[in-house]
């Protein structure tokens, strides 16, 4: 399992022209997953994720998780 992971402030999913969803301030994860993955994995995987502190706190210093800005 392998995953990009892309902090935003905006991210829009278009098809045809259609936009189909859409977010302010977040992260975006292209994520690969293989058969031998299991659902351990991913939630262990989504879990970390959650808890990455890549987010500025009011002292403009990266220490809020996605789930701190957007919980």
């Amino acid at each position: 399992m392998r995953a990009v992971i892309q902090k935003v402030s905006f991210a829009s999913i278009t098809i045809n022209r259609l936009t189909t969803k859409e977010i302010g301030q977040g992260l975006v994860v292209l994520l690969g997953i293989e058969e031998s993955d299991t659902p351990s994995d991913i939630e262990w995987l989504s879990g970390k994720i959650g808890r990455l502190r890549i987010f500025d706190d009011a002292n403009e210093v990266m220490n809020l998780s996605v789930n701190d800005v957007n919980g």
